[in-house]
């Protein structure tokens, strides 16, 4: 089988990273999103499949012994999520080049497996309040989950460092468009 080349997109949570990923999936780039697993509840309309692999904390862990994750992480109490290697087998034989939207430590953990082959991308906001608003504003977080959220970013945004490129989502169409040019740089080089 062809390996294909890897993109990573990373982020706080409300920073943007899933909007960017979905415009990408649209343009002509041979791009077939990683469907991570994860053992959280299924949010709104997301799908089993889809959106995410769900799983129940056992089914989880007898993956994780079983060595079926490329990686995975443990982002809150019993919320794990990993990368299933069936996927990335699943989209190279398919032809296609992969892109995830993961948590940032599953990024950074990601950059260290696919080494040359991945382009890690970090998608941070203009500022901790406005990642707060958009969190809000989705109205699926309880004010623990937001704190939470808003409390781990801070952390995450100093991890930005170990990624390929840095996107900052001010303005969602100028982050788009940059978005598009360093992907196609990456995978068309």
């Amino acid at each position: 089988m062809k390996q294909g080349k890897a993109v990573i997109f990373s982020a706080p949570s409300g920073a943007g990273k899933t909007t960017i990923v979905r415009h990408l999936l649209s343009l002509d780039f041979d791009l077939e999103f990683s469907i991570s697993a994860t053992t959280r509840l299924l949010r709104g309309n997301e799908t089993n499949g889809k959106d995410y692999h769900f799983l129940s904390v056992p089914d989880f862990k007898n993956k994780i012994a079983a060595d079926d994750f490329i990686e995975w992480e443990e982002v809150y109490p019993d919320h794990l999520y990993g990368t299933l290697k069936s996927e990335i087998n699943r989209i190279w034989s398919n032809g296609k080049h992969v892109i995830f939207d993961v948590d940032v430590d599953g990024g950074i953990n990601l950059k260290k497996h696919f080494k040359e082959t991945a382009l890690a991308i970090f998608v941070q906001p203009p500022s901790l309040v406005v990642l707060e608003e958009r969190l809000r504003s989705r109205q699926t977080e309880t004010e623990t989950n937001i704190r939470q959220r808003v409390e781990k970013a801070n952390t995450e945004l100093t991890m930005a460092k170990h990624y390929d490129h840095i996107l900052t989502n001010h303005i969602l169409e100028d982050t788009l468009e940059e978005a598009e040019l360093v992907v196609g740089n990456f995978l068309n080089a």
